[in-house]
């Protein structure tokens, strides 16, 4: 398989595993997994040629790491949209978290705070360099947000870290949020 073939798969397990599982008859529990068998025979019944080995291939190969395989079970590991939400371990995070947007959302960013929006969680980078990555795939002007996350954190907003680097959260008050290097409290 070369990479646009890999690409199209993970962008179809995105789909299965964080935003549809119905449309594919599966059932994720509680933290999101689902039997990797049936999501095989799921993604075949629909025309995706793939086996075990190809999906844990494609996994093994991604940069990015959004999916995972452990005891014949496979997830996403973030970005779920279904109405039941996964259920994470929270984590202490380190001092500060990054989110990268672009300005014409600071308005509301700094009014409302960082909400997860269509999402269960708010998504949050451990280093700027990811989080202006993340910030570019949106048209506008980018903005790098500093996220107070350990004080965050002390006041009971909930993180959860995740391998590939990725944090996630609760909504975080604009309080939280530095700003040209301001602090908003």
């Amino acid at each position: 398989m070369n990479s646009t073939q890999y690409t199209h798969i993970s962008k179809t397990l995105s789909h299965a595993l964080r935003h549809s599982p119905d449309a594919y008859d599966l059932t994720l529990d509680s933290q999101g997994w689902c039997s990797l068998s049936d999501l095989v025979f799921a993604l075949n019944s629909r025309g995706l040629n793939v086996d075990e080995s190809i999906i844990e291939k494609m996994i093994e190969s991604s940069i990015k790491k959004r999916h995972e395989i452990l005891n014949g079970k496979i997830r996403a590991l973030y970005g779920h949209s279904v109405e039941n939400k996964i259920v994470k371990n929270a984590a202490e995070p380190p001092e500060y978290l990054f989110h990268g947007t672009v300005q014409s959302r600071l308005g509301s960013i700094m009014e409302k705070g960082l909400l997860p929006m269509n999402r269960q969680y708010v998504h949050l980078s451990s280093d700027e360099k990811t989080a202006e990555i993340v910030g570019r795939r949106r048209k506008g002007i980018l903005v790098i947000l500093k996220i107070r996350a350990k004080d965050a954190s002390l006041s009971g907003i909930k993180f959860y870290s995740e391998e590939n680097g990725v944090w996630l959260s609760n909504e975080i008050s604009s309080k939280y949020i530095v700003l040209n290097g301001v602090n908003r409290d």
